[in-house]
């Protein structure tokens, strides 16, 4: 919106020419992002509070400590990031730009779908929410209508491409099957931070760190000088996603404020399917999803040990792991919840920096 009011009078004010620059604008959507976060937060906390008798449903069949430590606390603070994301995305994004509109209409819409999820757990007091079966078929349906859009303004060589990380010529021509495979990246991304969403601090850490490394991603390929220098897809536009991806790591950074052990709110699914939803739409916007999984990877190993832990607990009755996902696991073997979030923090940073180095060795 901002861009749209001011930039046109540059040739009045010549300070104004600024807005042209999306590292301007992305700056000012972490900030922005970050402000409103402060000023919304405690007032959205108190109503959540206020309006859920007894908070966030804890699972019984969850670590016992979290019976007595997480007791009472509210959820659906995801509402906190999706507000500060979207208006700091809507005051500084190019609001003409059509992958913006994808990103914003998945991470809205996926965060509906989790504010159902935890309205109905809140409500009838229970743990299970919203029909897991259900829960799949809408992000299935909105991944898809995305995945139309999204195809339907890639530049024809790469609409239904699929770029492979190190090789700087590798595109392998999916047809409609990447119509699927952009889904799988979409709802595979929600549910894996979803699963990772266990802890105080745990998940927004690096949802936060994935954001900041797909900021520059997003900018580069959208850079056409850059693009051609690292030898990467340039996808024209697709670089206003970087404002977007600013904005998430300032909101992110604002609702961790309240998150930050012992948390005042939860995220809930309002918040770790739609942040999931939004790292997966701009992995498929700028052709890097499997660097996605690079760079995600700790959501990859949370949702792994979940898969592992399920089979092997159908095929031959034994559990690999004391508690899955992963971080219950270590809760198990006596480690500090601090200890845990710190250490899965790093990994997440170390994974982070291995993406980003496949942006070189091409």
């Amino acid at each position: 919106m901002l861009f749209h009011i001011l930039y046109p009078m540059a040739e009045q004010f010549a300070a104004l020419n600024v807005f042209r620059y999306i590292t301007f604008r992305t700056g000012g959507a972490v900030i922005t992002a970050l402000v409103i976060s402060f000023l919304v937060g405690p007032f959205l906390i108190k109503e959540l509070k206020a309006r859920q008798n007894k908070g966030q449903p804890i699972r019984e069949d969850g670590p016992e400590s979290h019976l007595l430590t997480k007791a009472g606390t509210p959820t659906m603070g995801g509402l906190l990031i999706l507000i500060s994301l979207g208006v700091a995305t809507l005051l500084w994004a190019d609001l003409t730009n059509a992958y913006i509109w994808a990103a914003l209409g998945v991470t809205v819409a996926f965060g509906i779908i989790g504010f159902l999820d935890d309205y109905m757990k809140v409500s009838q007091h229970s743990s299970r929410g919203m029909p897991a079966k259900l829960k799949l078929l809408m992000q299935i349906v909105i991944a898809g209508i995305a995945t139309f859009w999204i195809v339907d303004h890639l530049p024809p060589d790469l609409t239904t491409t699929l770029a492979v990380p190190f090789f700087k010529n590798m595109l392998l021509d999916l047809g409609w099957a990447f119509v699927g495979f952009a889904i799988l990246v979409m709802v595979g991304s929600s549910n894996a931070v979803n699963l990772t969403d266990g802890l105080d601090g745990l998940a927004i850490g690096p949802v936060m760190i994935a954001a900041g490394v797909f900021a520059l991603i997003a900018y580069l390929v959208g850079h056409y000088g850059f693009a051609n220098y690292l030898q990467i897809h340039h996808v024209p536009g697709s670089g206003e996603l970087a404002i977007f991806c600013g904005a998430l790591v300032g909101g992110g950074l604002g609702f961790l404020w309240f998150n930050a052990p012992p948390a005042k709110v939860f995220m809930g699914d309002t918040g770790s399917l739609s942040l999931g939803g939004a790292l997966g739409t701009v992995s498929v916007v700028t052709k890097h999803e499997l660097v996605l999984a690079i760079v995600g990877g700790l959501f990859v190993l949370e949702t792994v040990s979940v898969i592992v832990q399920v089979l092997s607990f159908k095929l031959t009755g034994k559990r690999i792991f004391r508690m899955a996902p992963l971080h219950h696991h270590f809760e198990k073997k006596g480690w500090a919840e601090p200890t845990i979030v710190i250490r899965f923090w790093i990994i997440a940073s170390i994974l982070a920096l291995a993406g980003l180095s496949t942006l070189k060795l091409r």
